[in-house]
């Protein structure tokens, strides 16, 4: 977003997104239900709910886009802007804690309480420590995911992303336009080839490692918190994409592109999520 020093607070037409996107996350929700139910036709209607939002997406960001570009949005659509991405940004960080705590809690909390005298009479030969594959013959056994080399790897890609995203904004600041498009676009690449190894560490885990989601409270925990990691990977890099070819475009100027700082701050958020996700999943 570009915004001039207009003082009023433009108000948009009624707007037919918000509807169209819940009919896409409806279907999404629900084919991922059918997905883990083992239906015929839930990653299907996954698939479509995936492309439907997509699509309503790209069309929302592009009436936005335009608001912003006509000179609608003064200063108190900024400062909204702002609000609205931070609150965004915060309700992530307490989604993550919620799974953070849920590892903590089967690691310190619940797998102590199953070793404990009583859980002994029911099994007899259960060793109360973490990783855990749980009472012999309930789960298949499993090899822990290390942290070589990917998960490294990936974590040197992701800092790097955060220093290249930084340069590109003191870039941006100082109208050097060629190297904040040149830093931007770096961070973009660094960013898909983190899901690129991502998607590999996935593949060794299921075949290699026979680790799947099924593998008790640690394979539970680990897909759910390192895949919605890549899925906001994958939503920061789309976010700085989108940015990336707007600043192509010359829609921001050195005092007036909030669309880069928003898409900024999120990329952060995923860069430090990484770093809790790299110590307590794959060291601890």
């Amino acid at each position: 977003m570009s915004s001039n020093s207009t003082p009023y607070y433009f108000v948009p037409a009624l707007s037919r997104h918000p509807a169209m996107a819940a009919v896409g996350l409806i279907a999404f929700g629900a084919g991922m239900s059918g997905w883990v139910n083992q239906t015929s036709w839930g990653g299907a209607l996954s698939l479509i709910g995936v492309a439907w939002i997509l699509f309503v997406l790209y069309n929302w960001f592009g009436d936005t886009i335009a608001e912003s570009n006509s000179g609608k949005n003064g200063v108190n659509v900024d400062v909204s802007y702002r609000w609205s991405m931070a609150w965004f940004i915060f309700s992530e960080i307490m989604f993550f804690a919620a799974f953070f705590s849920a590892l903590f809690y089967a690691r310190n909390i619940a797998m102590p309480w199953l070793g404990d005298v009583e859980s002994k009479l029911l099994w007899p030969n259960f060793a109360a420590a973490w990783p855990n594959d749980g009472p012999a013959g309930l789960v298949e056994k499993f090899t822990t995911m290390g942290p070589w080399p990917i998960p490294t790897i990936n974590t040197l890609l992701l800092l790097s992303s955060g220093v290249t995203i930084t340069i590109s904004h003191h870039a941006l600041v100082e109208n050097h336009m060629k190297k904040a498009i040149i830093a931007l676009a770096a961070t973009v690449g660094l960013g898909f080839i983190f899901l690129g190894f991502q998607v590999y560490e996935y593949y060794h885990a299921y075949h290699e490692l026979n680790l799947k989601l099924t593998s008790g409270i640690y394979g539970s925990t680990f897909f759910m918190l390192t895949g919605f990691h890549g899925f906001h990977v994958f939503l920061g890099g789309t976010m700085l994409a989108i940015v990336l070819r707007r600043m192509i475009r010359g829609d921001f100027t050195s005092t007036n592109h909030f669309a880069f700082e928003g898409a900024a701050w999120y990329w952060h958020f995923v860069d430090v999520v990484w770093l809790g996700l790299y110590i307590a999943v794959y060291w601890m």
